[in-house]
Order: structure tokens, then C-alpha cells, then sequence
């Protein structure tokens, strides 16, 4: 748990370390295929899934 914690956290920072100033996309994983996806939507679903992994450590 505490390394899908880390994981998640260095997914968003890397996501926010992108340029915003011009259209980017990234391709996401889901289970096991990729996914075009915009850069926002990306940090919202990693977001959501740091906070499941913090809340089963607890």
C-alpha cells in the first residue's frame, strides 16, 4: 500500500510538471490497455486513486 501510495504521488507531480501552455495528451492505464487522456483529466483520476490507497492504509 505505502508504494502505490508513493506511486500515485510521483504520477501527479509528474503530470503537473507538464507544460500547460499548449494541448498535451498522456496515455493513461487502464488495467491492461492505454487510454488517450487529457492531461486534467489524468491528475483528477490519479487524485481519486491516492485517496483510496490513503484510505485502506488506515
Amino acid at each position: 500500500i505505502f508504494l502505490q501510495v508513493r506511486n500515485h504521488e510521483v504520477a501527479i507531480s509528474e503530470l503537473n510538471s507538464l507544460p500547460s501552455d499548449r494541448p498535451t495528451n498522456v496515455y493513461r492505464k487502464n488495467s491492461n490497455l492505454f487510454f488517450r487522456t487529457a492531461i486534467d483529466k489524468a491528475i483528477a483520476a490519479e487524485q481519486k486513486e491516492l485517496e483510496s490507497a490513503k484510505a485502506k492504509l488506515q
